[in-house]
């Protein structure tokens, strides 16, 4: 066995990550609808907080229009503002 060779117990790993991508354009839906809280829910984490465009890989666009039909929906009280442990 030569001195300079590195052995391994494992395989390293390499992160390989899946690509983003935006469901409204990949699905074709042109609208969110403010009164489908179920659908809305996916776009909030346990608090509550409408979850960034980074995570969720939603594109600009369609992300202004989540944010919009979560607010109208938590006007509403379809969703709450606040919560502990929502999903």
């Amino acid at each position: 066995m030569a001195q300079n060779e590195i052995r391994y117990l494992n395989p390293p790993t390499v992160e390989v990550r899946k690509k983003k991508y935006c469901r409204f354009k990949k699905a074709g839906i042109k609208y969110i609808d403010y009164k489908d809280p179920e659908f809305l829910k996916k776009f909030l984490n346990e608090q509550g907080k409408i979850l960034p465009r980074r995570l969720t890989g939603t594109s600009l666009k369609f992300q202004r229009k989540v944010s919009q039909a979560v607010k109208r929906a938590r006007h509403l009280a379809l969703l709450p503002f606040v919560t502990d442990l929502l999903k």
